[in-house]
């Protein structure tokens, strides 16, 4: 049986988004709304697996359960940090608050939406506010 899995996880490096997403659908339904085909295919493939061997094991079920939701990239900074950057000749500040990240007069539940807004277009937050490298 792992031979047929290993084929299986193999084929979807050949398969572009629209591949993965229709192998998806045959295999479980409606795809996730993904646009990234690395993430579409490492998920896939954890799918197939999973399927193939069971999944994840009920005391690691359990570990997962007790951690508790994930906080967003940059909460870990602690309520009142600041997060400052030039942007087109401006300098923006982002506040980490209990809720979320405030920019001016909103409040933002992830920092990439804060940068989203900030920016005007799609952003990664860690990596709008030099918390990661790239």
């Amino acid at each position: 049986m792992s031979k047929d899995v290993d084929d299986l996880v193999a084929e979807l490096e050949t398969e572009d988004l629209d591949g993965l997403r229709d192998t998806w659908r045959r295999r479980f339904g409606t795809p996730p709304p993904l646009r990234s085909e690395p993430i579409m295919r490492m998920l896939l493939a954890w799918r197939m697996q999973a399927e193939a061997f069971g999944g994840l094991d009920a005391d690691t079920r359990k570990i997962l359960a007790r951690t508790g939701a994930v906080q967003p990239e940059g909460r870990r900074l602690g309520i009142g940090a600041r997060l400052t950057r030039n942007w087109k000749g401006r300098e923006v500040t982002v506040v980490v608050q209990e809720d979320g990240f405030r920019w001016g007069d909103q409040t933002f539940a992830s920092l990439s939406a804060a940068a989203t807004a900030i920016a005007g277009s799609r952003w990664n937050g860690p990596r709008f506010f030099g918390l990661r490298n790239g």
